[in-house]
């Protein structure tokens, strides 16, 4: 049988799943191989050093660079604390003096006599990473992180923003077509992964975010209204370190598009259990995409029997269109020819057919979709 492969959005209702979870800088792994840690629970720590502050204290007191260390009541190393002084001349008679403040509390870091300027160093700034998903610690990187397995239900989405956090599933719709209107988002939401169907306008959105909904799965988002939230234009960035309340997820793409079948029906067999969500996404690589993981550590690995090996696209499997015409829509592949096509544009490239979900069948670029893999 003919196959090709193309990059898949992943909707597996079970599978093995490894996240490595690292510091930026070298740190303390305050967790051991083969601990079962929670979301929440921290695996490692460090500090960033504090911001650097430069203070010319001979200028300030009108002083040559040489004579500095002679008014210094601080030397290198010492604590400082803000609106504490630094430095004081002698004054007349011991009257008149002058004095020189400590803009931030920290550590005096140097003195420089050349240039007469002292540099402090603010208090170094904390930094803990959690696990983000329940399971089991199965490496440790030395002063570094650690690598969880997780085994449970695993989605990804076609594009999100927000970042890290978990909730209790809730599904809001009765089905993959239904909007997620903002009279359907009520109080009980507060801290749940909730799940929409085919869209969420911005009334919605901002009910969810002012209750703490902590994130929004849907099939598809305005794109007038995705600026509105973010303050400008997307342009190329990887998304995930936005400042908002509430992470969301878009499943299929921009505009009122109903969820794909499959992936609602998961989510909805998994209404109650604790999901991990990120909104992290590589915008045109697609290195990156938004996920849902759903750890179900008690549950039974599907046998691979009969599985495809070819881990790529065949005559039958389900894809998504990501490219005009028909972007967002899903279908099955019905042909992938060997030969060359020549398109609209005048250039020669591969192709496959298409059977959608209205019963048409359309040629595209092989380009123009990704697979959806099960």
């Amino acid at each position: 049988m003919a196959h090709a492969y193309t990059p898949g959005l992943r909707v597996s209702e079970m599978t093995v799943l490894r996240k490595e979870r690292r510091l930026p800088i070298k740190g303390d792994v305050i967790v051991s191989k083969g601990d079962r840690v929670s979301s929440d629970t921290i695996v490692a720590r460090t500090h960033l050093p504090g911001n650097v502050q430069l203070v010319n204290v001979a200028s300030k007191l009108g002083l040559p660079p040489e004579d500095l260390p002679s008014v210094m009541i601080k030397e290198a190393g010492d604590p400082i604390e803000k609106g504490k002084p630094i430095a004081m001349t002698k004054g007349f008679f011991g009257l008149f003096k002058a004095t020189v403040n400590s803009p931030c509390d920290g550590t005096l870091d140097s003195i420089s006599t050349i240039t007469g300027q002292v540099i402090l160093r603010e208090p170094p700034m904390p930094i803990e990473v959690d696990a983000y998903v329940d399971g089991e610690v199965v490496e440790v990187f030395e002063d570094e992180g650690v690598a969880i397995e997780v085994k449970g239900s695993f989605i990804q989405g076609i594009f999100g923003v927000g970042g890290e956090r978990a909730g209790e599933i809730h599904v809001a719709v009765e089905g993959p077509d239904q909007k997620l209107e903002a009279s359907l988002i009520d109080e009980s939401m507060k801290g749940k992964v909730v799940i929409g169907g085919s869209h969420i306008d911005w009334e919605g959105l901002q009910k969810a975010m002012k209750i703490g909904v902590n994130g929004i799965v849907v099939g598809g988002f305005d794109d007038p209204d995705l600026k509105r939230l973010l303050g400008k234009d997307l342009g190329v960035a990887i998304t995930g370190s936005e400042n908002i309340a509430t992470t969301l997820i878009l499943t299929e793409g921009f505009g009122a598009m109903g969820m794909a079948g499959g992936t609602f029906n998961l989510l909805k067999s998994r209404e109650g259990k604790k999901a991990s969500i990120n909104g992290a996404t590589q915008i045109r690589a697609g290195v990156m995409r938004p996920e849902i993981v759903i750890p179900m550590p008690d549950a039974e690995l599907p046998s691979r029997d009969g599985a495809s090996s070819s881990g790529g696209l065949e005559i039958g499997s389900s894809i998504r269109i990501i490219r005009e015409p028909h972007f967002g829509s899903l279908g099955t592949v019905t042909g992938l020819p060997n030969d060359l096509q020549k398109m609209e544009s005048e250039s020669m490239v591969r192709v496959l057919t298409v059977k959608l979900a209205d019963g048409s069948e359309t040629v595209l670029p092989r380009a123009n979709v990704e697979m959806i893999e099960g």
